[in-house]
């Protein structure tokens, strides 16, 4: 038996934990086409809360739908890379359907589309992206376009923003759904160029409750030929901590540790926490602290002598600073995903592991 559980990246899991309502808004979204607000979404979340995975699951949505599909991420070259998976992903439908209007469909050439009866348009990009668009609108077809990894430093970000809010206005059927980690997101908002996107959907990607968690490991199990007992449930999802992640990451481990076995055992689960524990070390949790600046270091470790949550009186007192001091670091924690808010304004370190790895520094 093949293991089912997947810690790789924007591969997406046989069970998504968490994320149902949104994948039913795009779902419907999809369906209903140009008006819908969730056409024009932002995905934001920290690392290994399942950006990417979801991109995915919405693009394959959008196939289902009937929709082209073309992916990127945001890197140079990325408007050029966004037209040509465009065009080879419409090939098909233009070939079948628009043999009398359409010569030929060719990725290699400056627009890819040579028509019969009118001259080629001019190489700029978002004239290139309105023939193919003007082609597919004939069709009742739609482009779904996913960009990973948004950065607000990049000129072909902006550029894609600008046209796309263009493309709405003269009724184009597409949809941009954009992730990124919180603080690309908030630059990118905050660009006067693009201000509309501060109009978009916006999905936060925070912790996932641990119910749902033990219940997508219980369906990805037992779809895949092996059960798991009820202790090491308790410990796989414990270890998750409520990271889309981890949790994969964790049951991938599991899995491997109880090898033959019919039955994940308590003994599978403990061993496998440990190697999913350091694989999470290495690949996110190191990655995030190195991002985050003294101020955001000295404001968690402000928050390691309460056990359950914390409160901002508190924090300022230990830190000796103002109120709004503690203030501008609680909104950039909240906005990195690396802490949560609570009932009554308190506040708790949500990221597995970080409260271990920060006592350990501290120690």
């Amino acid at each position: 038996m093949s293991n089912p559980f997947t810690p790789t990246f924007g591969i997406v899991p046989p069970y998504l934990a968490g994320r149902e309502v949104f994948l039913l808004e795009m779902q419907r979204a999809l369906q209903d086409g140009p008006g819908n607000p969730n056409l024009s979404t932002l995905l934001i979340g920290p690392r290994g809360s399942g950006k990417t995975a979801l991109l995915s699951c919405v693009a394959e949505e959008a196939l289902q739908s009937g929709w082209i599909v073309a992916r990127t991420v945001a890197a140079d070259g990325m408007l050029e890379d966004i037209l040509q998976s465009a065009l080879k992903n419409a090939a098909s439908f233009l070939h079948q359907r628009t043999k009398k209007k359409v010569k030929s469909v060719s990725v290699g050439q400056v627009l890819g589309i040579e028509w019969a009866l009118e001259p080629a348009p001019a190489t700029n990009w978002r004239t290139r992206i309105t023939a193919l668009l003007d082609e597919l609108k004939q069709h009742d077809i739609g482009l779904l376009i996913t960009v990973d990894e948004v950065r607000a430093d990049l000129p072909e970000m902006i550029q894609l923003a600008s046209v796309y809010q263009l493309l709405l206005t003269e009724g184009a059927k597409i949809s941009l759904i954009m992730a990124g980690l919180p603080a690309q997101v908030s630059d990118l908002l905050e660009d006067k160029q693009v201000s509309f996107l501060r109009r978009c959907s916006r999905h936060y990607l925070g912790s996932i409750s641990d119910t749902e968690i033990s219940v997508a490991f219980e369906k990805t199990i037992a779809a895949s030929g092996k059960s798991i007992s009820g202790e090491a449930l308790k410990i796989a999802t414990k270890t998750a901590g409520g990271y889309a992640y981890m949790m994969q990451l964790t049951g991938f481990y599991i899995w491997e540790e109880a090898a033959t076995h019919s039955i994940i055992s308590k003994k599978d689960a403990e061993r496998g926490m440990i190697r999913a524990e350091d694989a999470f070390r290495s690949g996110v949790l190191l990655s995030t602290v190195r991002e985050l600046s003294k101020g955001d270091v000295a404001f968690l470790r402000a928050m390691l002598p309460d056990e359950d949550y914390s409160i901002l009186p508190d924090i300022a007192a230990r830190l000796k600073k103002s109120s709004n001091y503690i203030s501008t670091y609680k909104r950039r924690l909240l906005m990195a995903g690396v802490i949560e808010e609570g009932a009554g304004k308190t506040l708790s370190i949500s990221m597995p592991m970080l409260r271990e790895y920060l006592e350990q520094q501290n120690a």
